[in-house]
């Protein structure tokens, strides 16, 4: 996959280019079919596959001191997504307010037309664009002919009645409900971090934990609870146990990203850890005693395998 960081890097030599556009937060089984119809027509008709994506994100230009803002992926991980995904050419290309004010016509025929060549345009379901969000299907199929392109709009994928969006993912995460999120996004929900020390209180109960800071403040990060996770380190995967919240049996503890390891005894500050998200177990919880916390910590151990073994 080539990568262009700015919409005039673009230099493809070919004369098919099959063309979408969004930000694909997620990556998820809607933009997942949007991207295996785009090879469908780029093998029939002997053309390449180009995804239009933005950064930073639209909301944080036009409005900036919002902080509900909450992404599924760092740009990293999308890159890696949609390579995986099979695009052939992915343009990162700068938003800005000038970027914003373009009118529907206008990014179609600057940007789609001109800049990119497109002959071949796949659009999911309800997709927006240009100034205002005033452009859409309907003008796409009147600008097309005008313009020599074919247009085609994939209708949204549904998993248990509900059309799957970036939205509804968020919304799974933030309630919890990691198995609908996996089942949306057709992977398992990841977060990455460093290793950071924390009060080793774990270690002392026989369960010690790699506190873990993510440093990209727009990542989502599902709601408190304790999770059945997998681990990766170095290329190697283990199982292991997670919690997120503050901790309310432990005094003075704030909130925090904490993953127990099983059957692994490293020291790793200051290294990174991916964390893939495979079922909660359960809310926090403030028990009366550390000795009842440990009961409950070694059911915790005993679900958690069972749920990331059955995975």
């Amino acid at each position: 996959m080539r990568i262009y960081n700015n919409i005039n890097e673009f230099d493809a030599n070919c004369e098919n280019l099959v063309v979408t556009t969004g930000m694909f937060d997620g990556v998820h089984i809607g933009h997942q079919t949007i991207i295996k119809r785009l090879k469908e027509i780029a093998a029939k008709q002997n053309g390449e596959t180009v995804l239009l994506t933005f950064n930073p994100h639209p909301r944080l230009v036009l409005f900036p001191d919002d902080p509900s803002l909450e992404l599924l992926n760092t740009q990293n991980e999308k890159i890696k997504l949609l390579e995986t995904a099979g695009i052939d050419h992915l343009i990162i290309h700068p938003f800005t307010k000038e970027f914003s004010r373009l009118s529907s016509i206008e990014f179609v025929r600057d940007i789609l037309v001109n800049k990119i060549k497109t002959k071949w345009l796949a659009i999911g379901y309800n997709h927006h664009f240009g100034r205002n969000r005033e452009g859409s299907f309907e003008h796409l199929k009147e600008y097309g002919p005008v313009y020599g392109f074919n247009v085609e709009e994939i209708s949204a994928q549904d998993i248990d009645s509900v059309d799957v969006s970036s939205t509804k993912v968020r919304k799974a995460l933030k309630e919890g409900k990691i198995v609908t999120a996996s089942k949306y996004l057709g992977y398992h929900y990841k977060l990455t971090g460093s290793v950071i020390k924390g009060k080793q209180l774990g270690r002392k109960i026989g369960y010690p934990t790699a506190n873990i800071l993510v440093s990209n403040k727009l990542k989502l990060v599902p709601s408190d609870g304790i999770y059945a996770v997998n681990v990766i380190h170095n290329s190697k995967r283990f199982q292991g146990m997670l919690s997120i919240g503050h901790n309310p049996t432990i005094e003075g503890k704030g909130r925090s990203i904490e993953v127990n390891i099983f059957n692994f005894n490293e020291t790793i500050y200051e290294q990174d850890l991916t964390i893939e998200f495979v079922k909660k177990l359960r809310d926090e919880v403030k028990f009366e005693s550390i000795e009842a916390l440990k009961e409950q910590l070694a059911k915790d151990e005993l679900d958690s395998l069972e749920a990331l073994n059955n995975s």
